[in-house]
């Protein structure tokens, strides 16, 4: 029997283990980066990148006056690198101090524990609900020739999040 309203669908979505995408961003001094459950490659030609912040994030608060964002995987050798940046929030620390960075391509800072980057040039925002979608151009990047044993959502349900969603 169908169930009524969303309760069907946010019954489906929380049977679903997504890879978890670390993204970060700068502007001017400021950075910031948070862990992020929202995204989706949308074309492949032009290659696009939707990444959905929360409005409530202090990613997004930075990320609204950025022109790029760097999302990242990170493999479970990383797991406590992705707790940090989604259990913490950059209102009341600077999660860079407590990691490796670099920068990278647009001054964006690129974790240097990440198994695979990519920057993207943010060509649109819209409002999504309670995110707001930032959609990418992919203008540099670093992969290996495969991926194993990625974060995903069920190595992350229990963080307390730094902010609500």
């Amino acid at each position: 029997m169908p169930q009524s309203g969303a309760q069907g669908f946010e019954q489906l979505v929380g049977l679903l283990d997504y890879p978890i995408f670390v993204v970060t961003t700068r502007f001017e001094e400021t950075r910031a980066g948070c862990v992020v459950g929202f995204t989706s490659q949308t074309s492949i030609n032009p290659p696009r990148f939707l990444v959905g912040l929360s409005k409530h994030n202090f990613t997004f608060r930075v990320a609204q006056n950025a022109s790029h964002l760097a999302v990242h995987l990170l493999e479970r050798r990383s797991l406590e690198l992705a707790k940090m940046f989604g259990g913490q929030t950059g209102d009341d620390i600077d999660k860079f101090a407590r990691c490796d960075w670099h920068d990278g391509p647009e001054g964006m800072p690129i974790l240097d524990d990440a198994s695979a980057w990519f920057v993207g040039a943010i060509t649109k925002r819209f409002d999504v609900g309670d995110h707001v979608g930032h959609l990418l151009e992919p203008i540099a990047g670093n992969a290996p020739d495969e991926l194993t044993d990625l974060v995903t959502f069920s190595d992350v349900r229990d963080i307390e999040a730094g902010h609500d969603a």
